[in-house]
């Protein structure tokens, strides 16, 4: 996406645009992503900030890390749509069985996919972190996880059983190293233990960890709420019924 990209039409607002660019980041993308919409209504993209008009809208393949500042409307349409993101229902199973391996609150595994990867397999971050729960090589060589002549350890990491049963064992053991520390369990996944530990056991004072751990604490507080209504038989707008 290194050429801007323009759509015309009636004048959509900023917002309106946002969730239509939300929807096509369910793609796998590897570009920054920079907009704007201009006084005609046209709304301008590009993956570099061509001039002060940008805004950061997303950062390389962390779909769920948007960095639309102080923009509700847009958090909330990001929100929604990953709420009812159809891979959700894919994935269904193998959240639940990893959930009960390890003793993770199945809601807090969805929260962190969908802010890792926005559950897409094939994402990877500008570092190296592969597939939905942007797990690193190192880390997965440490739970002996390891390539071979045939396939990288890269690879093995896009298959999605084997990413989420990492992803939740190394949330298990954060955990442990943090009990009853949620906060610090995220700044560690995002920012590794070494990190938190640095800074005496605190979330490190980096804007991206700091950020990461408030939106994984709301899309976890709305996955949880998603989960006790569903309990109770209510339909939630925007996904199918049972």
């Amino acid at each position: 996406m290194k050429a801007m990209m323009r759509a015309g039409g009636r004048r959509p607002g900023f917002k309106a645009c946002l969730f239509g660019l939300l929807a096509a980041l369910a793609l796998p993308a590897l570009a920054d992503v920079y907009g704007y919409i201009d006084e005609s209504g046209v709304a301008h993209f590009a993956s570099e900030k061509l001039d002060e008009r940008y805004q950061l809208l997303a950062k390389g393949n962390r779909f769920g890390m948007l960095a639309l500042g102080a923009d509700a409307g847009a958090r909330a349409a990001l929100k929604a749509r990953l709420l009812a993101h159809p891979n959700l229902k894919l994935y269904e199973p193998v959240l639940k069985a990893a959930s009960k391996e390890f003793a993770v609150d199945p809601a807090l595994l969805k929260a962190v996919m969908a802010a890792e990867s926005g559950f897409d397999p094939d994402a990877v971050s500008p570092k190296g972190a592969v597939g939905l729960m942007q797990i690193m090589p190192a880390t997965a060589e440490r739970y002996g996880l390891a390539g071979d002549g045939k396939r990288p350890v890269e690879d093995k990491l896009r298959d999605p059983r084997l990413n989420i049963r990492l992803g939740a064992r190394y949330l298990a053991d954060l955990f442990k190293m943090f009990p009853r520390q949620q906060h610090l369990v995220l700044a560690a996944y995002n920012a590794g233990e070494g990190a938190v530990q640095q800074y005496g056991n605190a979330v490190p004072p980096y804007e991206e960890t700091k950020a990461y751990v408030a939106w994984v604490n709301t899309l976890h507080d709305a996955y949880r709420s998603q989960a006790l209504i569903a309990a109770r038989g209510v339909r939630i707008e925007g996904t199918a019924k049972p």
